[in-house]
């Protein structure tokens, strides 16, 4: 994408991390609004453990996950490549790109002959900006079991969109119906 539609695809976004919207939830004690997180977005380590599950065998298991942090967005999680069990995942097909991170190739579980597509995204070659997430997989919280910690992760609404909704994230949230431009 040339530098002049990738501008103009950063500029059409409302909201940007600045000020927070009346009408956003209030976070509680040790809550975080993603209506403060910031476009373009913030990139961050999280210590926390992250695992990914399929019909109860452990696809990814991490302490070493990063988040991506984008305003009106549940976070997404990158996962090192090396703590993914890569041979349950198999190239899928497509592409898509995003003004901030750059092209995102997919990935499908195998699992047993059982191919569930598209379970995971990730960046051979995202923007030098997130260099961080090179090969790092995201999971889709819809098609897989996602947990942070115990708590089991709720999906963002929303077809193409695979933020982590936990108790510590409030919003509202991208994703629903005239949400798009936020």
């Amino acid at each position: 994408m040339r530098e002049r539609e990738l501008e103009k695809a950063r500029a059409h976004w409302q909201h940007r991390g600045e000020d927070r919207p009346e009408w956003a939830i209030e976070p509680g004690p040790g809550q975080e609004s993603v209506w403060d997180y910031p476009r373009p977005p913030a990139i961050e380590p999280d210590p926390r453990l992250v695992r990914i599950l399929h019909e109860g065998e452990v696809v990814a298991e991490t302490r070493r996950a990063v988040r991506i942090l984008e305003t009106a967005s549940p976070p997404t999680f990158y996962i090192p490549p090396d703590d993914v069990r890569m041979d349950l995942l198999e190239p899928a097909g497509g592409a898509s790109l995003c003004e901030w991170k750059g092209s995102a190739r997919y990935w499908s579980l195998n699992h047993h002959g059982v191919v569930v597509p598209k379970v995971a995204w990730s960046y051979d070659q995202p923007f030098t900006r997130y260099v961080a997430i090179v090969g790092a997989l995201s999971f889709y919280p819809s098609k897989v079991e996602c947990f942070v910690d115990e708590h089991r992760v709720e999906p963002q609404a929303g077809d193409f969109y695979g933020g982590w909704i936990t108790p510590d994230v409030v919003g509202p949230f991208k994703g629903d119906p005239g949400t798009g431009d936020w």
